[in-house]
């Protein structure tokens, strides 16, 4: 869908982008993530033609990227670009007629959107009436309105309260199962663990990693666990095949320790050892979220 091939972008006195390249399939919910001033809007604004790179390529559905692609292309950028002393229905009509909706489409698709998010007391209203959470719902309606193959997303869910978000999220969610394919750039890793099927990590202008979020964190496992069992609190020797790291203690004399396996044991030696001496409970490994492998790899390079 998206194949972005060592994209260079260079500023006065600024490099925001060194030799990225990346590649998003059809169908994806691909996450573009990285600290403030990594060159992800730098990214996402070449992707959208609005700035061009000094070198490198981005093709759109094998086809290098050019001004007919810009109708298959919705974007909702994170400075909302709204006319504040618009009506809303006219300019959400307008706006899907610059991507190549007839008026009648255009105008059918709107009522289907307004009567979904709630939102048919808006027609005549004007952007600066509204809050910054409907602001952002009605930027939202313009950015998918012309259901285009590629979405892109830039912090979709700033401005939000929780149930508003979470009212977007599905939307997302919807779009994709439909058919599009998504990119978005978020700080928010838990929206990373919930909806991404891969992801970019950019930092200081330069990918320091990339690839499917399943795999991603599965290569960060560390043969840490954790354990809950019940009785009397174990004393350890330094003969069991772990080291604790922590232990809480329940008031209901359940205790759940916080492990990590040394040498080469495994999960099964853990579970002889503990067997004869408490009742277990649950045995969990600990894989490490997208938020640490986002905070340990920025710190390496920082």
């Amino acid at each position: 869908m998206l194949s972005i091939r060592n994209i260079v972008k260079q500023y006065a006195g600024h490099r925001a982008l060194s030799d990225v390249s990346l590649e998003v399939e059809k169908g994806q919910i691909y996450g573009l993530l990285g600290p403030n001033g990594a060159g992800k809007t730098s990214l996402i604004r070449i992707i959208n033609q609005i700035t061009a790179p000094d070198s490198g390529e981005v093709y759109f559905n094998g086809q290098k990227l050019n001004q007919n692609h810009i109708e298959r292309i919705g974007y909702l950028p994170e400075e909302r670009g709204l006319y504040k002393k618009m009506e809303i229905g006219e300019q959400m009509i307008y706006l899907a007629r610059l991507k190549g909706l007839s008026r009648a489409d255009a105008t059918q698709r709107l009522k289907f959107w307004f009567e979904k998010l709630e939102m048919e007391t808006w027609w005549k209203k004007k952007i600066e009436e509204l809050s910054k959470g409907m602001q952002q719902k009605a930027q939202f309606v313009a950015t998918v309105l012309h259901e285009p193959d590629l979405i892109i997303l830039d912090e979709p869910f700033s401005g939000f309260d929780p149930v508003n978000a979470e009212i977007i999220k599905d939307e997302i969610l919807e779009l994709n199962r439909k058919g599009a394919t998504i990119l978005f750039s978020t700080h928010r890793m838990e929206s990373v663990e919930e909806l991404c099927d891969a992801i970019a990590l950019i930092h200081k202008s330069h990918k320091i990693l990339d690839g499917k979020v399943k795999a991603i964190r599965h290569s960060y496992r560390n043969d840490t666990y954790l354990v809950e069992y019940a009785g009397e609190k174990l004393n350890f020797d330094g003969t069991q095949p772990f080291d604790v790291i922590s232990e809480l203690a329940d008031s209901d004399n359940t205790h759940t320790i916080r492990l990590k396996l040394n040498g080469n044991n495994t999960s099964n030696d853990v579970l002889q050892y503990l067997i004869p001496k408490a009742r277990i409970n649950m045995l969990q490994e600990v894989i490490p979220s997208m938020n640490e492998i986002f905070i340990e790899k920025v710190n390496l390079i920082a």
